[in-house]
């Protein structure tokens, strides 16, 4: 079935926790170039929400991710935009932490202090979700 109406955009984030911090990168691009979130991007279409997941992390850190269960729901609705975004919790399994791609900067935070970077609107709700 084809739609003449737009359709919102599928997006999954990936939320890697580590010894009681969590990877954060630097948005090098724009929407939201400059602020800090979790690493995570668009699904392609025929690519399932959970190697979409997978590819992002390491187009933008350089490591390889086990992907687990959705930990967090949300959307953007702005400006003739609209994004779904499914965060999924996973594991590090190898590589090494560099940004790339269109992140400018990764790094491990801890989740205490996450929610003193300039993060995107969602990384709020977000991070108050894990430290509940």
């Amino acid at each position: 079935m084809r739609r003449s109406e737009p359709a919102p955009a599928l997006g999954v984030g990936v939320v890697v926790l580590d010894e009681g911090r969590i990877l954060l990168i630097k948005r090098g691009r724009e929407p939201r170039k400059g602020l800090w979130a979790v690493p995570g991007g668009k699904v392609e279409y025929g690519e399932t929400m959970r190697e979409a997941a997978r590819r992002e992390v390491a187009e933008e850190t350089g490591i390889e991710v086990e992907v687990g269960d959705v930990v967090w729901v949300g959307e953007v609705i702005e400006d003739g935009f609209h994004l779904v975004i499914i965060d999924f919790e996973a594991r590090m399994t190898g590589g090494e932490l560099k940004p790339a791609d269109d992140a400018d900067d990764a790094r491990w935070v801890p989740l205490e202090e996450a929610s003193e970077y300039p993060l995107t609107p969602t990384m709020y709700d977000l991070v108050d979700t894990l430290r509940a």
